[in-house]
């Protein structure tokens, strides 16, 4: 009962009394939040209160190599295959002590307060202690995605001036090495693994050392003399490069105080969060939902085990077949996530359901009908959960609270599966890096999904462009005034973002995206065509991975690029008795007709109009990745690389035109 009362109640209010808002929620209706810990008003002083908390508990893990193997397919590819040991523990004072040492290394390597420093890493744990090591000492972050392509990292390089740059061998030698003589300002750079580097043909002016090397170099007793700079609260603490889906990379602006004021709305929508979570690091560190969800993670002494979407689970790519992925050994109680994995676990489990046996199948469908009636009246099914849902439950370890999904919309199947098989609350959150991740995120009893999904409706509800303010909105983009036009100061003081999504305000205070103003298209005889709510729609089908839509206005239909489901294709396909290469698959015309009515029959369940629903399919062959640069880091579509990308596919088909 407390449960159902708490999801039906209402979330935000008007601070003004008008339908356009602004909206606040009624937790904190007065004043916003802007520290959770009194006093703690910037990151190296939480750091430091976790440390005196927490000092022996364990705050970051890794996993050790134990073996790599080379695995050939039948088709004569080779894939990598790692075997992994247990997890290794660093307690929050031997964090604390490699901070500090490698600051001070940082420092004696000239490295300068209120200077820009880079970071170009995976997801890993001396990410994060780089990280603290420059909040510390005052040392502003700037960082870039792993994925980042060679001329973006030159470019946000160049334009910060940094002279010491952090990264990894491997990215070193993979992609830094071919621009560093672009870069003429670097002098050091940093590699965090212990691996020999071959440095020849780097610039005669550039210096490079191991991680171990910087904190060796940190210990002598007058590089540990050197006084320490603390930052302030309007200190920039990091420049975070989005990787974003048009034009070349912005570096974002993030101040100390925006951070904490971020972290302390992100913090009260997980309750209990303590030393009892471990949460799992696989997502990029570069991302501002992953470095905020981390950082609030060690402040409140919770352990981070480190991985990778290529060894999250048993079944993951770089995973040797029979042995643990990162969540079976990890078994976390939180974690972060973005659409894209989620529907990929949706589907991996949904295809296992199909090939059991007629009785195990009906038992499955039943059990997840009736516990879905259970969630959306407020309940939860115990028996289904004992009988059904334990087994699905273990692919992520079996011991997940609560999982918070960001960075794009969630479909509401999906997160109803979530909810079921999984048998926890998913957690939409909806910000960006302008605001430091930190917009709104549902509670963990609001039920209801489809709220962040983008759905035209046309209901009496106000309806418009979002904008944030608060503390947490950022201070603009690094040395680029020509687009900090979205960023303005009201006459109150109180900073405001424009988000350039379109949403709408339900009465008990919740908001849903509706759109986002430029993925509306109005076609040749008037119509306006959402992009985003066409895709959100078709991704329910099983033979779809990914899909883009297309359309302009000069005509008068949509059309639309699929990455398939290889597995489902090559069913379909073998039914229809066409053989052969994966990439003659999907360049099938049949194949083509085939998957257009799949997106038909899923597009009338969806209830999408005529016009809505693309007459044309082009099938991709190859995954969209950030490596592919067709997508950002968090997944999201790159319209217009995609545009130039399939350029001759779409004027074949549009007819020429």
């Amino acid at each position: 009962k407390v449960r159902k009362a708490l999801s039906k109640r209402i979330k935000a209010r008007s601070t003004s009394g008008h339908a356009e808002g602004p909206y606040r929620s009624v937790d904190h209706f007065d004043s916003l939040a802007t520290e959770d810990i009194p006093g703690k008003d910037t990151l190296d002083k939480l750091f430091k209160h976790a440390v005196q908390r927490f000092g022996q508990a364990d705050c970051l893990g890794t996993r050790d190599i134990l073996s790599r193997e080379n695995e050939i397919q039948p088709s004569g590819k080779v894939f990598k295959k790692l075997i992994l040991g247990e997890y290794r523990w660093l307690s929050y004072n031997e964090v604390d002590t490699a901070v500090s040492e490698f600051g001070s290394g940082l420092a004696a390597l000239g490295q300068q307060p209120k200077s820009t420093i880079a970071i170009f890493c995976e997801t890993r744990a001396e990410w994060m202690i780089t990280a603290q090591a420059c909040f510390r000492r005052n040392f502003p972050l700037v960082t870039f995605y792993a994925t980042l392509g060679e001329d973006a990292i030159a470019y946000g390089l160049n334009e910060t001036g940094v002279t010491h740059l952090v990264t990894s061998g491997e990215l070193l030698e993979t992609k830094l090495k071919n621009v560093l003589s672009q870069i003429p300002k670097l002098k050091h750079v940093i590699y965090v693994d212990q691996r020999k580097i071959n440095t020849e043909g780097y610039p005669a002016g550039l210096s490079t050392h191991s991680m171990q090397a910087v904190r060796e170099l940190g210990v002598l007793p007058e590089n540990m003399e050197r006084a320490i700079v603390k930052p302030q609260p309007s200190d920039l603490a990091v420049v975070m490069y989005t990787s974003g889906s048009t034009g070349r990379p912005k570096g974002v602006m993030i101040v100390h105080s925006n951070i904490t004021a971020g972290m302390t709305g992100q913090c009260q929508r997980i309750p209990g969060l303590g030393p009892n979570d471990t949460y799992i690091g696989y997502l990029p560190l570069a991302h501002v939902l992953e470095m905020t969800a981390e950082i609030s993670c060690v402040t409140y002494g919770c352990r981070i085990g480190y991985s990778s979407p290529q060894t999250l689970s048993d079944q993951s790519t770089k995973i040797k077949k029979g042995s643990k992925g990162d969540c079976s050994v990890l078994q976390p109680t939180l974690m972060a996530a973005v659409p894209e994995i989620l529907d990929r676990i949706n589907k991996n489990v949904m295809s296992k359901v199909q090939e059991m046996s007629f009785i195990q199948k009906t038992l499955f469908t039943l059990g997840y009908k009736y516990k879905l009636e259970q969630i959306k009246r407020g309940y939860d099914a115990p028996l289904c959960n004992a009988l059904l849902f334990q087994k699905v439950k273990k692919l992520l370890g079996g011991r997940v609270r609560m999982m918070l999904s960001g960075g794009a919309p969630l479909s509401s199947a999906t997160q109803r599966f979530m909810n079921v098989c999984f048998c926890c609350p998913v957690g939409q959150g909806y910000g960006l890096t302008e605001t430091c991740g930190a917009g709104t995120i549902t509670e963990v009893m609001d039920n209801s999904t489809g709220r962040m999904v983008e759905n035209l409706k046309d209901k009496p509800n106000p309806r418009g462009e979002i904008l944030i303010g608060g503390p947490n909105v950022t201070m603009g983009y690094y040395r680029n005034e020509s687009n900090d036009q979205d960023f303005f100061v009201d006459e109150k003081g109180q900073r405001w973002f424009c988000t350039g999504d379109v949403g709408e305000i339900y009465p008990d205070g919740c908001l849903q995206i509706v759109d986002r103003k430029k993925d509306l298209v109005k076609l040749q005889a008037g119509e306006y065509v959402s992009l985003g709510k066409v895709e959100s729609a078709l991704k329910n089908c099983s033979i779809i991975d990914n899909i883009c839509a297309y359309a302009n206005s000069e005509q008068n239909y949509v059309i639309s690029f699929v990455v398939p489901n290889q597995k489902r294709m090559t069913q379909l396909a073998n039914r229809s008795g066409i053989v052969g290469e994966w990439e003659e698959i999907c360049t099938h015309p049949d194949m083509e007709r085939e998957v257009l009515n799949e997106i038909k029959k899923v597009a009338a369940n969806n209830k999408l109009q005529q016009f809505e629903i693309p007459v044309k399919v082009h099938l991709s062959p190859e995954p969209w990745t950030p490596e592919t640069g067709l997508v950002t880091d968090a997944f999201k579509l790159k319209r217009k690389e995609l545009k130039n990308h399939y350029l001759h596919h779409i004027e074949r088909m549009y007819g020429g035109k």
